[in-house]
């Protein structure tokens, strides 16, 4: 199979991704819990919400209190999304210590996304990425429909090097890499790579796969071969965008796990303690998980 990563660190983005999309307002004590559920179970990366306008994701409008509220645990990071200056002085006021800012390969998507072209989300974020260093915090950057996008189709891997680029040039610490809609398959991702790998040291890039195809999990043992050891998942398998017609959930953090450690690649995470979290806020939802591995194991 080729040399591959004895460890890979796992993104759970479950709180802010899984839910964001979800129809039934989750309440805030439900989404602590289930925070810190994940981080009980050893995810030492847990996504926990989003600074966005509560007009735009209601479902996250509670940002700032579930940031209060949750406990922090020592070797745990608990990164937040953030648009603009305003998002990020929210989050520094809720006492987040990590953001995320985000943008898209296809111009489409960026203005449906987030209401700006490529190039004005950029600019957006420099003074973002600034403050967020000034302020001793870890950046990450996620560049969303690197594969495909709802509007656009097929997106070449070139201009999702140029809109890396130019996020390094930023400063930001970390690059994931999105298939929002869930098109890719194995000789794309080795296709992807290859060209990102000239900019880029594989060490600061994560792989952020959607299962709406099927896909996801073949497209993570191809990233594995490349040299990832990043990947975002969220429990249950939930998620989705608003602004992604027909875009099935994140690939499950459950069947993730269950593929990692079958093939003895460490990761810190117990699989039960995934399950059971997902158990958690699966009560306050109307559908069930679409995880394969939380369903086998819960029969």
């Amino acid at each position: 199979m080729g040399a591959i990563p004895s460890r890979v660190t796992v993104v759970e983005v479950g709180p802010r991704d899984g839910l964001q999309n979800e129809k039934e307002v989750v309440p805030t004590d439900r989404k602590v819990a289930f925070i810190e559920a994940l981080a009980d179970a050893g995810l030492q990366v847990v996504e926990a919400t989003s600074f966005v306008s509560p007009k735009s994701i209601p479902q996250l409008a509670d940002a700032d209190e579930v940031m209060r509220r949750v406990r922090f645990r020592d070797g745990v990071r608990y990164p937040v999304l953030v648009p603009n200056e305003r998002g990020l002085d929210r989050a520094i006021t809720a006492g987040a210590r990590e953001i995320a800012v985000f943008t898209a390969a296809s111009e489409s998507f960026a203005r449906a996304n987030i209401n700006a072209s490529i190039a004005e989300s950029i600019a957006r974020f420099e003074p973002v990425v600034q403050r967020a260093k000034a302020e001793g915090m870890r950046v990450r950057g996620y560049v969303s429909t690197c594969f495909g996008c709802p509007y656009e189709g097929r997106v070449s891997p070139q201009a999702v090097v140029d809109v890396a680029s130019r996020l390094l040039a930023l400063g930001i610490d970390e690059l994931s890499i999105g298939d929002t809609i869930g098109v890719a398959t194995p000789n794309q991702v080795v296709d992807l790579c290859g060209l990102l790998f000239a900019h880029v040291e594989p060490a600061r890039c994560a792989m952020h796969f959607h299962d709406t195809r099927g896909t996801a999990l073949a497209n993570v043992l191809a990233a594995l071969q490349c040299g990832i050891a990043i990947f975002d998942s969220a429990a249950g398998g939930f998620g989705g965008c608003p602004y992604a017609p027909g875009a099935a959930g994140n690939l499950a953090t459950e069947d993730l796990l269950y593929m990692l450690h079958g093939m003895k690649i460490e990761t810190g995470v117990s699989l039960e303690k995934v399950v059971a979290a997902t158990s958690l806020i699966a009560g306050s939802l109307s559908h069930a998980p679409t995880s394969k591995a939380w369903q086998a194991l819960c029969r």
